[in-house]
C-alpha cells in the first residue's frame, strides 16, 4: 500500500475516478485489458507526471484503487445496493455509482484511510464532477454505511 501525501492522493483519487468512469461505458473483461487502459488514460494536470521513468506496469495509489475496485465490484455493488433505499444499481447514474465505489473500496479495503476521509474525498469528486443531487445522495449512502460499521451492523460478507 502506497504512503502517498495528502495531495498526491486527492490527485490519485482523481484518476481512479476517470479511470473507473470510462470503464462504465466499456467494461473491462481482464486484469490486462484493465492495466491496458489505465496505462492509457492520460494523467490529470493535477498529477506530477514521472516522464523520467520509462513505461513501467501500472503502480501507486491511483492503480491500486483502480486495480481494487474492479475485483471487488460485485460486492461493493452489492453494499451499494443495501444501502441505497428504493435504488437498483443498475439505474443508479454511472457517476454516482462510480464515486460510490471508490469510497466504499477505500472504507472496506483500505484500513490507512479513515472512513470519514473516503467519505469526504467522495463528496470533493462529487463536486468536481458530478451535481448536487450526486453529492447528495453519495453523502447519504456512504454515511449510512460508515453508521453501520460504527455500530456493527456491517457484516462481514458485506465487507468482502
Amino acid at each position: 500500500m502506497s504512503k502517498a501525501k495528502p495531495h498526491a492522493r486527492r490527485a490519485a483519487r482523481s484518476r481512479a475516478f476517470q479511470v473507473l468512469y470510462s470503464f462504465e461505458f466499456s467494461p473491462s473483461a481482464s486484469l490486462g485489458a484493465l492495466r491496458a487502459a489505465y496505462m492509457a488514460m492520460p494523467e490529470p494536470a493535477d498529477m506530477e507526471p514521472n516522464r523520467d521513468e520509462p513505461a513501467r506496469p501500472p503502480c501507486g495509489f491511483a492503480w491500486e484503487l483502480v486495480e481494487g475496485v474492479w475485483k471487488h465490484a460485485a460486492a461493493l455493488d452489492e453494499t451499494i445496493g443495501r444501502f441505497s433505499q428504493n435504488w437498483r444499481v443498475d439505474r443508479l447514474g454511472k457517476i454516482e455509482l462510480t464515486l460510490l465505489r471508490l469510497a466504499l473500496f477505500e472504507m472496506l479495503h483500505r484500513p490507512d484511510v479513515p472512513p470519514k476521509v473516503a467519505l469526504n474525498e467522495a463528496l470533493e469528486l462529487a463536486s468536481r464532477f458530478g451535481d448536487d443531487k450526486a453529492r447528495r445522495f453519495v453523502n447519504g449512502i456512504l454515511d449510512a454505511v460508515i453508521k453501520a460499521a460504527d455500530n456493527g451492523s456491517l457484516s462481514p460478507a458485506t465487507q468482502a
